[in-house]
């Protein structure tokens, strides 16, 4: 089953999720200053004096948001809990994106399911345009059950992809081998939550039921340490410290390395490097 862990490394690593929890429950920003509601109407709310934040999904709409500042490189964290129960054909989505035909993007994008069955986590990465990056994974505990961190270290070395601390995925620059790295737009953070039942939960097989809603996700704990863009000037971090500023030059070491395998192993899915029918002419330069 997705949400077991027999192993002793995976002992270990809901130990880290459960550190990562505490840690970050005990940080993050206001809503009300960091984030601007975008569309939705009411079904968008700050609430708890700008320390929670929740979008809900209906038949007439669903909603969103977004980060007030632009961010070229950092670390972002957020705390989610996803919709409970029958989540079918909704998708929750928190991503970094710049705007225009050459927009760069790293998403995180949860896909619903039928009540028990575990949500597909899908993750992408867009640069210049061109996405086509997509990994999907399970994850080994119910996200609708409690607040988990979702994080994304963007430098200008890689990308890193991380669930409660624990990496999930690495994107590597890879310039030097002529594949576009996401290094030269600043990005809003975004997220919103919507009716996707034509193609979110096996292919469009199951439906939404709309006797469920309105469904709810909940976030709280938003953490930006990262180069803020402006026009005209140059980024201003957003934090002094060198232990936040870490991310600059963040990268696996050999615990993190075997952290990934493990979850590589255990919970992918889907892995756009290994769809030889997707490519016959070739898998991408990146996945060589």
């Amino acid at each position: 089953m997705p949400f077991s862990c027999p192993s002793k490394l995976s002992s270990m690593l809901l130990l880290v999720s459960l550190l990562g929890y505490l840690i970050g429950s005990s940080e993050g920003g206001n809503f009300f200053q960091d984030l601007d509601i975008t569309w939705g109407d009411q079904r968008a709310k700050i609430l708890n004096g700008g320390q929670l934040l929740t979008l809900s999904l209906d038949t007439a709409s669903g909603s969103g948001f977004q980060s007030k500042n632009e961010y070229l490189f950092g670390r972002i964290d957020m705390q989610i809990k996803l919709i409970p129960g029958n989540s079918a054909g909704t998708v929750t989505t928190y991503y970094l994106s710049s705007q225009g035909p050459t927009h760069d993007e790293i998403d995180f994008e949860f896909l619903g399911n039928a009540t028990g069955e575990p949500y597909v986590l899908h993750t992408n990465v867009f640069s210049q345009g061109k996405g086509n990056r997509e990994q999907q994974f399970y994850l080994w505990f119910d996200p609708s059950k409690a607040f988990h961190t979702y994080s994304i270290v963007w430098n200008k070395q890689l990308i890193i992809f991380l669930v409660d601390n624990v990496p999930i995925r690495v994107f590597q620059n890879l310039e030097s081998i002529g594949v576009p790295f996401p290094n030269k737009q600043a990005m809003r953070i975004y997220s919103s939550l919507w009716n996707a039942d034509d193609w979110a939960t096996r292919g469009g097989l199951l439906k939404t039921d709309w006797t469920q809603a309105p469904f709810t996700a909940s976030y709280r704990n938003f953490k930006a340490n990262a180069c803020i863009w402006s026009p005209g000037s140059p980024c201003t971090s957003t934090s002094s410290s060198v232990q936040d500023n870490a991310w600059q030059v963040q990268a696996l070491d050999a615990q993190g390395r075997n952290r990934l395998r493990w979850v590589q192993q255990k919970y992918m899915i889907y892995n756009y490097c290994t769809d030889l029918k997707r490519f016959p002419q070739g898998l991408p330069p990146e996945c060589k």
